[in-house]
C-alpha cells in the first residue's frame, strides 16, 4: 500500500467514471434481453484460450513472488475500484510501452516490459488502475471482439463488399473503444488519484523517458494547440489520422483527463456522491444518451476546432457561408489578421 492515504469507493459503478459515448452504449448493451449469452457464444470464435495458454507459456504472471510490486498494485486498484475478482495479470517481453485488458469470461491484464522500465511507481500505478477500470467496465469483452473482426476483416478482403460490412463494424468500435480509453483514463485517476502522475505517463507514452526534458504544462499546451488546429485541413487530418487507432494520441489524453479532473463531476465523486453498482439494473437508456448528447453539445459550444466552429455557423444560420469556409479551409481572416484595407487608399505598389 502508498504511504499516503487515498480515498476508496465502495460498490462504484463503472458509470461513475465512463466518458459519456461509452457509457451511453454500455447501458444500452446491458439492457439488451441475452446480452450476456451472444457474447459468450461470440468467446466460441475468438481464441481466448489459446490467448491464456499463449501468455501462461510466454509470459511472466504476476503474484508475491514474481513482480511482487505490481501485485501490491493490482490488489491495490481492486480494492480502491471495490473489484472483488482480481483479474490475471502477465508481463509480457516487448520493448514497446503497452497495456491492455482482454478476455471475455475472465479478464486478462498484460503489461510490456517496455511499460515497465518506462514508468515510476505512482505513473504506474495509474496505469494498472486504468486496465482495472477496463474490466470493473467490462471493456476487455469489446476489445476482444475488435480484435476478432480485425482478423476477420483481413481473411474476407476477397469477398465484395464482405470486407467493407467488416470495416465499416470495426470503425465504430474503434471510435467507441478510443472513448473507453478516456473512461480508463479516469479509472486510473480514482485509483492513483495523483493527477501529476497520470500526466507525465501519458507524457512519456509519447516522448520516452527523458522526463528531465519534459514539462508537463509545456505538453498540455500542446494538446490545447491541436484541439485548435489551423484550418479545416488540419480539421481533416485530425480525423484521417486517428480513424485506424485504438486509442487516442497521448496529448488528447492528457487534456481530457484535465478537463475531467476540473469538473465538478469529478470532485462529488471524490466526496464520496457517484452511482453505485447494485443500481446499474435501473440505469435509464434514455438518461444515459440524453447526457451524451448534452456533453457533445456542451463540447461544440467550447471547441476551438474550425471544422466544430463552421458546423456551429451552419447551425446558427450563419449570412456568409462561402466566405467563412474559404477563411476555415485556408486560415485567413485569423486572430491578429487585420484584414482587408476599408481606408479607401491605394496600396503601395498596386
Amino acid at each position: 500500500m502508498p504511504s499516503r492515504t487515498r480515498r476508496r469507493f465502495p460498490d462504484i459503478s463503472s458509470r461513475a467514471y465512463e466518458h459519456p459515448a461509452d457509457k451511453s452504449a454500455l447501458v444500452a448493451l446491458r439492457k439488451l434481453t441475452g446480452f450476456d449469452t451472444v457474447f459468450k457464444a461470440l468467446s466460441g470464435l475468438v481464441p481466448e484460450r489459446s490467448l491464456r495458454l499463449l501468455f501462461l507459456s510466454d509470459s511472466v504472471r504476476v503474484s508475491d513472488e514474481q513482480f511482487p510490486h505490481l501485485n501490491a498494485m493490482l490488489r491495490d486498484a481492486c480494492y480502491i475500484l471495490d473489484l472483488e475478482k482480481i483479474p490475471a495479470f502477465y508481463v509480457s517481453q516487448d520493448p514497446q510501452p503497452n497495456a491492455m485488458c482482454i478476455g471475455m469470461d475472465e479478464p486478462i491484464i498484460v503489461v510490456t516490459t517496455g511499460l515497465v522500465e518506462l514508468l515510476d511507481e505512482e505513473e504506474m500505478r495509474a496505469v494498472v488502475g486504468h486496465e482495472v477500470g477496463h474490466a470493473l467496465s467490462g471493456h476487455s469483452v469489446y476489445r476482444t471482439i475488435l480484435l476478432f473482426l480485425t482478423n476477420l476483416a483481413l481473411r474476407v478482403a476477397w469477398i465484395p463488399l464482405g470486407n467493407l460490412a467488416v470495416l465499416a463494424i470495426v470503425t465504430a468500435l474503434r471510435e467507441w473503444f478510443r472513448k473507453s480509453e478516456l473512461s480508463a483514463d479516469r479509472a486510473g485517476l480514482l485509483v492513483g488519484q495523483d493527477l501529476q502522475a497520470s500526466m507525465r505517463g501519458l507524457m512519456k507514452l509519447a516522448g520516452g523517458n527523458h522526463l528531465h526534458e519534459m514539462n508537463v504544462d509545456a505538453f498540455l499546451k500542446q494538446a490545447d494547440e491541436y484541439e485548435a488546429a489551423g484550418d479545416l485541413r488540419d480539421s481533416v487530418l485530425k480525423i484521417l489520422n486517428v480513424l485506424p487507432r485504438s486509442h487516442p494520441f497521448a496529448a488528447v489524453r492528457a487534456g481530457e483527463l484535465r478537463k475531467w479532473a476540473a469538473s465538478r463531476d469529478y470532485q462529488r465523486l471524490m466526496d464520496g456522491h457517484y452511482p453505485r453498482r447494485t443500481e446499474d439494473k435501473d440505469a435509464s437508456v434514455y438518461d444515459s444518451f440524453k447526457e451524451s448528447a448534452n456533453h457533445y453539445a456542451d463540447r461544440a459550444k467550447q471547441s476551438k476546432d474550425p471544422l466544430v466552429g463552421l458546423i456551429r455557423d451552419f447551425g446558427n444560420g450563419a449570412g456568409d457561408i462561402g466566405g467563412k469556409l474559404r477563411d476555415k479551409f485556408t486560415g485567413s481572416g485569423a486572430k491578429g489578421d487585420p484584414g482587408p484595407d476599408t481606408s479607401g487608399a491605394t496600396p503601395e505598389g498596386a
